[in-house]
């Protein structure tokens, strides 16, 4: 019988130099995606997978990540006293019950592997799903929980990936498929940034993983890779060797909300899916047009 999985690890140490000057004051992480940072949506899809504890890779000067996440009594007494109950309700719907958020600071920029390393004594000796918020994906069910369900069905270590866009998969880390039946398959590699025509998949990982705790023992001792930094995708590589893995083509849209195009494009969707301001949306875009 497989574990459940209880526990994410959200790397947000990031400098977020693809959003500067943006960033520069404001955690990439908490940008917003029309009135809510992009950390609530993942927040919120973790919960809605089962989540029941988070845990933050911060770096130096990331503070306001968990300030965001704890109450802030002056503007909930101001909302209360002035009857403002929808607003405060909205400020409220992120906060966390005692216990279910762990902060953890990564001392070095080291890369995701290091990161991911980080939260070893947080989650301890159980799987543990880690979620990129660079990458906001609109899904129903959450990309996460469509990745929970796939390891219910067949343990061991889950990628989600989704298909690159035509002629760009030498961009991406593309994995290599056993045989490719349905959306659910078995991996046999992977190949960060392959050459033009070499590609084993048209499949890249997009920022969604479930993965066994036998990883911390191999990131231990990792090797540095690609751009001096301990890649999680080595590691992987590495316990791949002596557990399953499957690619999991999950059903939704992903938005890199790391790119200034990607953010936009994320505002512009998630306001269109807003039923109380979809139509205010479309007439602005379409003034704009």
């Amino acid at each position: 019988m497989t574990k459940r999985v209880r526990k994410a690890v959200l790397p947000v140490a990031g400098l977020g130099t693809r959003v500067l000057p943006g960033a520069k004051t404001t955690p990439k992480n908490l940008l917003n995606v029309v009135d809510r940072p992009i950390l609530s949506y993942i927040v919120e899809e973790a919960r809605a997978a089962g989540i029941e504890h988070i845990v933050f890779i911060v770096g130096r000067g990331q503070g306001a990540i968990e300030d965001y996440f704890d109450a802030s009594p002056e503007i909930e007494q101001a909302l209360e006293a002035k009857g403002k109950t929808d607003i405060l309700a909205e400020v409220r719907r992120d906060l966390p019950q005692p216990g279910q958020m762990s902060f953890v600071r990564q001392m070095a920029p080291l890369g995701l592997g290091h990161a991911v390393w980080c939260a070893r004594d947080v989650i301890g000796d159980e799987p543990f799903a880690v979620m990129l918020p660079d990458m906001l994906m609109a899904a129903e069910p959450g990309a996460l929980a469509q990745a929970v369900a796939a390891y219910e069905r067949v343990g061991g270590n889950i990628v989600v990936v989704e298909p690159a866009p035509e002629g760009e998969a030498h961009k991406y880390g593309i994995v290599a498929l056993q045989g490719q039946d349905g959306r659910l398959n078995r991996m046999t590699g992977m190949v960060e940034k392959p050459k033009p025509g070499t590609e084993p998949s048209n499949l890249f990982i997009s920022g969604r993983y479930i993965l066994q705790p036998e990883i911390f023992e191999i990131l231990e001792t990792q090797e540095r890779g690609a751009g001096g930094e301990i890649q999680l995708t080595d590691g992987m590589a590495n316990l791949m060797k002596v557990q399953d893995f499957h690619a999991l083509e999950y059903e939704g849209t992903t938005y890199d909300c790391g790119d200034k195009i990607g953010l936009l494009r994320a505002n512009v969707a998630f306001a269109l899916m807003r039923p109380e301001l979809k139509d205010a949306a479309r007439k602005a875009i379409e003034a704009l047009l």
